[in-house]
């Protein structure tokens, strides 16, 4: 079963983005912890969380992918940003408890001028400092473009960090699998996503692939640049995003749009990834 939303503003509350996505044809969303660039976050309002809980249980939502800021680096080479970093971490990973079952999602870091093994050590030992094994909610490592020093270009580099998490809370950590960013990365999800999934299986295991960031992309495979684009108008293009979204191996993950897109256009896309579900023995 295709699980598909897009990304919502928590500006009204959460309550307000259930049923946003609701009327737009979904069953699932991502939404940014706080402000994406930085910033405190408010408190949040336990009644209007509860009522969204109430409500993903009623309509039979997938898990939801929150989306921490991007400017949380936590393996950045100031002293200041490294522990704003670690407050964003650990402050957004405990509310994320008031919706239990749900994922918080985080680009790795960047190295900058920085050796990457010790970027890896400090991102890992965050991880280990916060994560608790007894939580509900997953930690994901977003798969990224390896754009500038980008931590996470390869699953090679994924690999590394989940090895460095202690044995029992890696059952609270696992990958988000952005196609963009994989496509940009390097990875031939047009001419060999099979090949891909392998690889992917064969270094992290498919069992820790736990959701998508359906994305086309503005660049050519191993561009390392990151430029999102609308479905079907990009370098990978409809077709092959047509056999991501309807692969067997994964079945059952939520799927994210991260396109530029306002309303109308994420209504467009989650109506057109309905159709490819429905037709999807047709196209195999």
């Amino acid at each position: 079963m295709i699980h598909i939303g897009c990304h919502l503003s928590i500006s009204k509350g959460f309550a307000a983005m259930g049923n946003e996505m609701l009327s737009m044809g979904g069953d699932t969303f991502a939404f940014f912890t706080r402000n994406p660039r930085g910033g405190r976050v408010k408190e949040l309002d336990s009644a209007d969380v509860e009522a969204l809980n109430v409500f993903l249980r009623e309509h039979a939502f997938a898990a939801l992918v929150a989306h921490a800021p991007y400017t949380m680096n936590l393996c950045s080479d100031k002293d200041r940003a490294r522990e704003y970093a670690e407050e964003c971490f650990s402050e957004d990973l405990g509310k994320m408890e008031m919706l239990p079952g749900n994922f918080f999602n985080f680009h790795p870091g960047n190295s900058l001028k920085q050796d990457r093994e010790a970027c890896i050590d400090r991102i890992a030992e965050i991880l280990n400092r916060y994560i608790t094994p007894d939580q509900s909610t997953t930690v994901l490592l977003e798969t990224m473009a390896g754009k500038g020093t980008e931590i996470g270009r390869t699953f090679e580099e994924i690999r590394s960090i989940l090895d460095r998490v202690d044995e029992d809370k890696r059952a609270r950590v696992g990958v988000c699998f952005d196609t963009c960013h994989v496509w940009d990365a390097g990875y031939d999800i047009v001419g060999d996503l099979d090949g891909v999934l392998a690889e992917f299986d064969r270094i992290i295991g498919l069992h820790n692939l736990k959701a998508v960031h359906l994305n086309d992309s503005k660049n050519t495979c191993g561009s390392h640049k990151d430029r999102h684009e609308k479905l079907g108008e990009g370098c990978i293009g409809e077709e092959a995003l047509r056999r991501v979204v309807t692969h067997p191996l994964l079945d059952g993950r939520p799927f994210i749009l991260e396109t530029p897109n306002e309303r109308a256009g994420y209504v467009k896309e989650i109506a057109e990834v309905r159709g490819w579900e429905k037709n999807a023995e047709r196209y195999r």
